[in-house]
């Protein structure tokens, strides 16, 4: 038997993003891809690869002044790929192609999108087709306004590329300082936040929602998921007009109905989408520490957002409520989860913490971090890489090269995702054995 055949559904999705990010990286170290005509470093053409593959907006040079069009559109590439999942375009080729796919690109497929079996590849080009329309029309909306700002060729190459980082949740733009320079546009920041939205909600979601009119039944999954959305994003908006009186940065130039729609989309980027209107170094320690925990959760699986994912929140409080009102079964929707379930997220969680206390830890030690704040400002970094969020409070351009490796692999695990990784690290086996051990009991809590 092959070594190809072998290679575990894990690992070989590991190889794909990282087969990608190599591409990504080889394109953009070439002097085309630079405006001053010399190759960027390989260091910083893998961080940016990284950052664009894994959908997250971290960089160490600005994509505005550094990359030249063809630099950009490499990223644009990269950004669209990490977003679907590369496994989403092998499926289109075949779809395309009227190909039968052999059994294990099958199991890869669906493991790559996070599909609780074979039969629901058949709505992948339903979805593709959405996916593509989503952001044409974004492109098409967002053209309304920076045709006038821009020009045509600016304006359009403007438009496609953010909506195409927003609907991938990327974080990246064009203008060098996000959407700053939008605090007093509702109409961008609305167009973007539907884009953002409508990106993160996961192909699960997104297959449901489609075939409600059909089956009038939505999954336990797309209940949870969009439940625990919901909830986080209204929590969001009310502790962000709670902690934020520095939606006052902005009261010079903008009005107040302005600031509620900065606080609405405050509300919605920091979990994932990393486009931001205003510098967070000027946010209150509420608000920073606030979005750490957004970060720290991430958005639905099987989207394009990193962290621990909404469903393993959701399914972990209401796990909690349950055992404190002395219950033994956690239930939702007239649905029981199952004990997998809990297991699975709370290993989960333990993983998370335990990685993210370790790469805080190490950057501590290493990096050139800023005499005041600087656990707070380290700590945000890590979470924004692992969450694949992209904003900032200055840190990244100022990493050693150990920073940029370990900022990188958060990035890296916060896309393909812990277990994805994990497996691949541990080279683990998901057979069980046919014995068990006695079951006894310790003491908790």
């Amino acid at each position: 038997m092959s070594k190809r055949q072998h290679l575990s559904l894990p690992k070989a999705l590991t190889l794909g993003f990282l087969i990608i990010i190599l591409i990504g990286t080889v394109l953009l170290s070439l002097p085309i891809a630079t405006r001053d005509a010399h190759s960027t470093s390989v260091l910083d053409a893998f961080f940016t690869a990284t950052s664009a593959t894994c959908v997250t907006g971290l960089t160490l040079v600005s994509t505005a002044f550094h990359w030249t069009i063809f630099g950009q559109t490499v990223i644009l590439f990269l950004m669209e790929i990490g977003g679907l999942g590369f496994m989403t375009f092998t499926v289109m080729l075949f779809l395309f192609m009227r190909r039968q796919m052999r059994l294990s690109t099958r199991l890869l497929a669906q493991e790559s999108l996070n599909l609780d079996n074979l039969s629901q590849l058949n709505v992948i080009k339903l979805i593709l087709l959405l996916s593509f329309i989503i952001q044409l029309a974004g492109a098409g909306l967002l053209m309304v306004d920076f045709y006038p700002r821009y020009g045509l060729a600016k304006g359009l190459w403007f438009s496609v590329f953010h909506a195409v980082s927003a609907f991938c949740n990327a974080g990246f733009d064009l203008f060098g300082n996000s959407l700053e320079g939008f605090a007093n546009d509702p109409y961008v920041l609305s167009v973007m936040s539907i884009l953002i939205i409508a990106g993160s909600f996961g192909f699960l979601v997104w297959q449901d929602l489609l075939l409600f009119p059909k089956r009038h039944h939505l999954s336990l999954h797309t209940k949870l998921a969009l439940g625990t959305g919901t909830v986080l994003v209204l929590l969001s908006i009310v502790v962000y007009l709670l902690s934020e009186n520095n939606l006052a940065v902005l009261s010079p130039h903008v009005s107040f109905g302005n600031r509620l729609v900065n606080t609405v989309f405050m509300a919605i980027t920091p979990r994932t989408a990393g486009l931001v209107t205003l510098p967070y170094q000027q946010l209150s320690i509420a608000s920073i520490a606030f979005t750490m925990l957004l970060m720290f959760i991430g958005g639905t699986p099987g989207s394009t957002a990193g962290g621990v994912k909404t469903t393993t929140i959701g399914l972990l409080t209401l796990q909690s409520i349950a055992t404190l009102r002395g219950k033994r079964d956690a239930t939702f929707g007239h649905r029981r989860f199952t004990q997998e379930n809990v297991f699975r997220a709370l290993t989960l969680i333990f993983v998370a913490l335990t990685i993210l206390t370790v790469a805080t830890l190490i950057l501590c030690a290493t990096q050139p971090i800023p005499k005041n704040d600087g656990l707070q400002t380290v700590t945000f970094e890590v979470l924004a890489a692992f969450g694949t969020t992209g904003i900032s409070l200055g840190l990244t351009p100022h990493l050693n090269v150990l920073g940029k490796l370990i900022i990188m692999f958060l990035m890296f695990i916060g896309r393909v995702g812990i277990y994805t990784v994990m497996f691949s690290i541990l080279n683990a086996n998901r057979k069980q054995p046919n014995y068990r051990y006695p079951e006894e009991s310790v003491l908790i809590g």
